[in-house]
């Protein structure tokens, strides 16, 4: 077995645990007559279906350290902090995901410009730009994800930001950390395998 497939294979199995774990929650739940708590267990299920749904309808297909880390952030995001209540529990937990977010951005990043680069012909994109673009969408967006929550707060009386300038930097700080990793990561590979992270067909950055 190819290491593309074991990982792929390890995905997989991944990704059937959450459906196993959420729907037992969900039965679970329901027995115990706490809906909302089934609500949410349904919910990872039906974010589960519509990255799935997303990827045929885009025919974008996810390399695999970018299916790794959605997989992980709907597990921190969604099961561990929501479902199960543990953001009193595990320390930092809103902190990693916002790191994961920055990992995760990063490979959107470059997943985007790879279609663009496969959709026009170009040959010969320079792999430096590639994930130096990566990196700026990625902080980009983190930037616009606290614009969204300041928005929502000001507006609706929320506390997405908890009140705190502080918190808000340090969110984005945690993000541009995720981001900086995985845009080392990329450059790393780019220089042992020229081109690699931008060829159409290759499946694993």
């Amino acid at each position: 077995m190819t290491e593309k497939k074991r990982t792929k294979r390890l995905n997989d199995i991944f990704e059937a645990g959450l459906y196993v774990i959420c729907g037992f929650s969900a039965v679970y739940y329901t027995i115990l007559g706490i809906y909302p708590k089934t609500f949410q267990a349904a919910l990872i299920i039906l974010v589960l279906l519509l990255i799935r749904g997303l990827v045929r309808w885009t025919k974008s297909e996810l390399f695999p350290a970018l299916r790794l880390s959605i997989l992980s952030f709907i597990t921190i995001a969604m099961l561990l902090a929501n479902l199960f209540g543990l953001y009193g529990v595990i320390p930092y937990l809103d902190k990693m995901e916002h790191l994961l977010s920055g990992v995760i951005l990063c490979f959107v990043g470059l997943l985007i410009l790879r279609k663009m680069i496969h959709r026009q012909g170009l040959t010969g994109f320079s792999t430096r730009i590639a994930v130096w673009f990566a990196l700026f969408f990625s902080v980009a967006m983190a930037g616009c994800w606290e614009i969204y929550e300041f928005t929502v707060d000001r507006l609706f009386g929320l506390l997405c930001q908890n009140g705190s300038l502080f918190d808000t930097m340090v969110d984005i700080i945690c993000g541009t950390i995720g981001a900086v990793g995985t845009a080392l990561y990329l450059a790393r590979k780019a220089k042992g395998h020229p081109f690699s992270i931008l060829a159409a067909d290759e499946t694993d950055p």
